[in-house]
C-alpha cells in the first residue's frame, strides 16, 4: 500500500487494489445545502409542492445516489452498504435567508471509505431539491459541500474543524 496510486505503469487510470486493506467498520457523514427563496420555504412547509413531499422524495434520492456512487464516480470501489440516514434542517436568518442543510450518513463494513457515498447522498438530497422545486425558483443555490466526519481505516478518524 506504499505505493497508493490511480494510474497503472503506463501512466493511465485503474482503479486501486484494496483487497489488502482490512476490514473495518467505517462512516462518513457529509454536508450540503441549498439556498431557497421565501416561496420554496412556505410550499415545502406547507406540503403544497405540486412534484409531491420535498424532503420525502430528496431523502430517498439520496439514498439511492449513495448506493449508485461507484455507477457515477469512476474510480469508486462498489460497496455493499450497511447504513445510510439523511436529515434536514433549515437555518433561517431574519426571515431573508432559507437555507436547507442536508446531512447525510453513511456506514459499511468494509475495506474502503464511504466519504464518496456521504458527498453523493448529499449532493443528490440537494439536486433533487432544487428540481422539484425550480418552477417557483430557479435562483436556488447548492453548497458548498463537504465532508464532516469519517472514521474507520488505514488513515483514521477525521472531523472537520
Amino acid at each position: 500500500m506504499s505505493e497508493f496510486t490511480h494510474f497503472n505503469e503506463q501512466g493511465r487510470a485503474k482503479m486501486v487494489d484494496i483487497s489488502d486493506k482490512e476490514t473495518t467498520v467505517r462512516t462518513a457523514s457529509a454536508r450540503s445545502s441549498i439556498t431557497v427563496s421565501k416561496d420554496v420555504y412556505d410550499q415545502i412547509q406547507q406540503g403544497t409542492n405540486k412534484k409531491g413531499d420535498v424532503f420525502g422524495v430528496s431523502q430517498i434520492a439520496g439514498i439511492m445516489g449513495a448506493k449508485k456512487t461507484s455507477d457515477i464516480i469512476p474510480m469508486c470501489h462498489p460497496l455493499s452498504l450497511n447504513g445510510i440516514d439523511i436529515q434536514f434542517e433549515w437555518e433561517i436568518s431574519e426571515g431573508k435567508s432559507y437555507v436547507i442543510i442536508i446531512i447525510a450518513e453513511v456506514k459499511v463494513k468494509g475495506n474502503t471509505g464511504v466519504e464518496m457515498e456521504a458527498l453523493t447522498a448529499a449532493s443528490t438530497a440537494a439536486l433533487t431539491i432544487y428540481d422539484m422545486c425550480k418552477a417557483l425558483d430557479k435562483d436556488m443555490t447548492i453548497g458548498p459541500t463537504f465532508v464532516l466526519k469519517k472514521t474507520g481505516g488505514k488513515s483514521g478518524d477525521y472531523e472537520r474543524s
